[in-house]
């Protein structure tokens, strides 16, 4: 959420402060002043400059399938934001996505997490969630996910805006993935300014419906793309970019007569639930839509009024096959052979 300019001035000089210490603590870990943990199974990581959602998720997944598909034995390490016991929304979805397919390892010790799974399992690749700025953990390939919808290079730095680490950080980059990208222009102006910003090749992202899920169909049960009633829905959410789903909803095809945003992670109450419903049926909806990711932090609650679906996506990369063979290569490089 961008904050209103009086309070942004306000913590501009922060911001400054941040930014010198951002730079500092890269520099520092560049210059080999800060050691580095280097783990015996490639790494590729996926994070961002900003807070908020940029589809760091839907990546993860995406790789995770297609190595997947290589026959190659993944495992995701994640910090599990604002999760409990091993768990968060976000890995929770992708479990739930996964399944037994994939090892995880959750806490904010990646590299620990990584060293006992390479004891427990016989992997060949990590996959790090949200990894740009752990430098602590060294990684053979580095994706830099930018949200086009939301992409502003004169945002400030932290505390005063949303930027993580200024635009100049994606020299640090192996490849860089524009999401949402709609519109043309949209897209050519952002990715001007990225390809300015570093030498690391672009990719253009878009979001692609999968499906949908029915919770009145059992525990996430999916139907068809096409099979979703033609009702008027009531949406809700609880992401690092809601207008983006919003948004999205809409380009589906779907009667939105009112919305919802929760700040990311929100973990839903009975509270929240019994007032969502009152407010849909006030607009007049029959039935209520959300994220994969919000299923996670509903819980075990349940929507006793209306039926609750959630809409099941995924990155849809163009040129996604030249960004996995520039992966392949650097993981033969690190294992010392050629595919």
């Amino acid at each position: 959420m961008k904050l209103p300019l009086p309070i942004r001035a306000l913590l501009w000089p922060f911001s400054v402060v941040y930014g010198a210490a951002a730079r500092l603590h890269a520099w520092l870990y560049v210059q080999g002043v800060y050691s580095r943990q280097h783990l015996d199974v490639p790494v590729v990581s996926v994070g961002n400059l900003t807070t908020g959602g940029t589809g760091k998720t839907p990546m993860v997944l995406w790789l995770a399938e297609k190595f997947l598909a290589e026959h190659r034995r993944v495992a995701i390490l994640s910090r599990g934001y604002r999760g409990a016991d091993g768990a968060s929304d976000e890995v929770g979805m992708m479990k739930g996505r996964l399944g037994e397919k994939v090892v995880f390892g959750v806490g904010p010790d990646r590299y620990k997490e990584g060293k006992r799974i390479e004891a427990e399992h016989p992997i060949n690749l990590f996959l790090l969630d949200d990894g740009f700025q752990h430098l602590e953990l060294i990684r053979d390939f580095d994706i830099v996910m930018v949200d086009s919808s939301t992409f502003d290079s004169s945002q400030w730095l932290l505390p005063a805006g949303t930027m993580r680490e200024p635009l100049s950080a994606l020299r640090r980059a192996s490849a860089v993935v524009v999401t949402r990208t709609r519109g043309a222009n949209r897209e050519s102006a952002v990715i001007e300014e990225i390809r300015a910003a570093t030498d690391a090749p672009v990719f253009a992202a878009e979001t692609k419906l999968l499906g949908w899920g029915c919770l009145n169909h059992g525990e996430g049960a999916s139907v068809a793309s096409d099979a979703i009633p033609a009702l008027p829905f009531f949406a809700f959410c609880g992401i690092g970019n809601p207008d983006a789903f919003f948004g999205d909803v809409k380009g589906w095809g779907i009667e939105l007569v009112g919305q919802q945003s929760f700040r990311d992670h929100h973990a839903y109450t009975a509270r929240d639930l019994k007032l969502l419903e009152e407010r849909a049926q006030q607009a007049g909806a029959k039935a209520l839509l959300t994220t994969e990711k919000d299923i996670q932090n509903l819980k075990k609650l349940r929507f006793t009024k209306l039926p609750l679906y959630c809409c099941r996506i995924a990155l849809e990369i163009r040129g996604g096959g030249e960004l996995c063979a520039l992966i392949r290569n650097k993981i033969a490089a690190r294992v010392g052979n050629v595919e």
